[in-house]
């Protein structure tokens, strides 16, 4: 099983609460939202760049 991480984040009311609408209408939670996008992000990153290696 993976690990889960919880992290704060600190941003304008206004960017959230638009954040949240475009998550409700992917009907997705705000967590699910921005986990899609990190996950997105990564990969176009990689396809740029390779593969991030972890220690």
């Amino acid at each position: 099983m993976k690990d889960i991480l919880k992290f704060t984040l600190r941003t304008e009311e206004e960017l959230l609460r638009k954040f949240q609408y475009i998550a409700e209408f992917n009907a997705r939670s705000t967590n699910k939202e921005l986990e899609f996008i990190m996950k997105k992000h990564v990969s176009e990153f990689e396809e740029e760049n390779g593969k991030i290696e972890l220690e």
